[in-house]
């Protein structure tokens, strides 16, 4: 059976400009929360957040494209680009039209929305940017990665909260297998940190208020963890079919291995208590990947530090595994880079074809009491240096969105 394999790796995160410098830092347990200096937080609950700085648009864009487009579309390029030439892939005129981009988003262009708002109160219509409604669309990502690459097959862009980078994974593969393209260009991108998502996550109770210890903040599966803490940036993937990036000797990080969607159909934030489909996407996945729950060797986890996320996905993890699930190790990055949104699900995914590649667990920091409802094979604090073959990731969205994506060893 033909199988869908990533030839390339790009990422911007908190912990630096590339995959590299992003491995590092997880795998090494390295915080980048700080307190919050991109505006004034002072009357705001929470006040920290790991945010990417030194970035320059101009640099990578020239200055008129870098005034024209936003935040999450200029991370999008940059990860495409790293990705493309870690692939070793030559978009010529040939492949350009069997290329597709799936690049997907959570909070899209809410930063240019708040500008438009805030010009449009003080000073009138007159006032707004002709460039705002491009920017802020959530498949501008999408479109300028392929107007960067020159790139004409499909181009897809869907929003699942928090799911959002795995879904797009699932989504090349599709489009690879179907035969409608040759090469896909995958993952996911937000640049959420603004005043307004701050005070919205923050009256929703979903943020940490442990403003005097940024670093020790995200704690989850903690006793003491008392909500995520936001981040940005964007992880971006080159996939093809094996027997392609074979042909052309191209350097393969991993296989993916299958997936799978569900929808709890409960909330519009709260995760269903039982975790009934959120467990179910995990079978799903093991089941369209030929697994058994012993063939896992980690499980990178949504673990955000909420307080009923964590609790529900030990639920879902303990329904899935059954009796292995003592045997799979289970951590979660956001504990070290924060909640990325709509580029969280492709951030755990570069990590799990980077612990393959390495066979090195990176771990859950912060995690010093387990609490007794999230009691599973914690790798905490430390990483853990052990062979890993096959690793899942799994990714739960705002409206019980649920998406899971199992790689292994190529």
């Amino acid at each position: 059976m033909t199988r869908v394999v990533v030839t390339g790796l790009g990422a911007i995160t908190p912990a630096g400009p590339d995959a590299a410098s992003t491995w590092s830092a997880i795998v090494e347990g390295r915080s980048a929360v700080r307190p919050t200096s991109a505006f004034d937080a002072s009357d705001l609950d929470a006040r920290i957040a790991a945010t990417i700085e030194g970035f320059d648009p101009v640099a990578l864009l020239g200055r008129k494209r870098a005034n024209r487009t936003a935040t999450f579309s200029q991370y999008a390029v940059a990860a495409a680009r790293e990705a493309v030439a870690d692939a070793g892939v030559v978009i010529d005129e040939e492949l350009a039209g069997r290329v597709a981009v799936c690049l997907n988003t959570a909070v899209s262009g809410i930063g240019p929305a708040d500008q438009a708002n805030a010009a449009l109160l003080a000073d009138g219509p007159g006032a707004v940017s002709a460039y705002y409604v491009p920017q802020m669309i959530p498949s501008v990502p999408a479109c300028e990665v392929a107007i960067d690459l020159g790139v004409h097959g499909p181009v897809t862009a869907a929003a699942l909260a928090c799911a959002s980078g795995t879904a797009a994974v699932l989504d090349a593969r599709r489009m690879l297998l179907s035969g409608e393209a040759d090469v896909a260009i995958a993952g996911g991108t937000d640049a959420p940190h603004t005043r307004s998502l701050m005070a919205g996550l923050g009256r929703m109770g979903a943020l940490s208020r442990n403003n005097d210890d940024p670093e020790g903040a995200c704690r989850p599966f903690d006793v003491d963890r008392d909500g995520f803490v936001p981040s940005e940036g964007a992880v971006v993937f080159v996939l093809e079919r094996e027997e392609d990036a074979r042909a052309r000797g191209a350097r393969i990080h991993g296989a993916v291995l299958g997936g799978a969607l569900t929808s709890d159909a409960y909330h519009l934030s709260a995760p269903d208590r039982d975790g009934r489909y959120a467990s179910e996407a995990i079978r799903l996945t093991l089941e369209r990947s030929g697994l058994d729950p012993v063939d896992v060797d980690w499980l990178c986890a949504h673990g955000t530090g909420t307080p009923a996320n964590d609790r529900t996905e030990t639920l879902a993890i303990r329904r899935a595994f059954g009796a292995a699930v003592d045997e799979v190790a289970v951590s979660s990055p956001k504990s070290v880079l924060g909640h990325m949104m709509g580029g969280a699900g492709a951030l755990s995914l570069l990590a799990c074809l980077l612990a393959i590649r390495d066979d090195r667990i990176p771990p859950t920091i912060n995690l010093e009491n387990v609490d007794p409802a999230c009691e599973l094979d914690h790798v905490a604090n430390v990483a853990r240096e052990t062979p890993v073959r096959v690793a899942v990731a799994d990714a739960f969205g705002f409206g019980g969105q649920n998406c899971v994506v199992a790689v292994g060893a190529a």
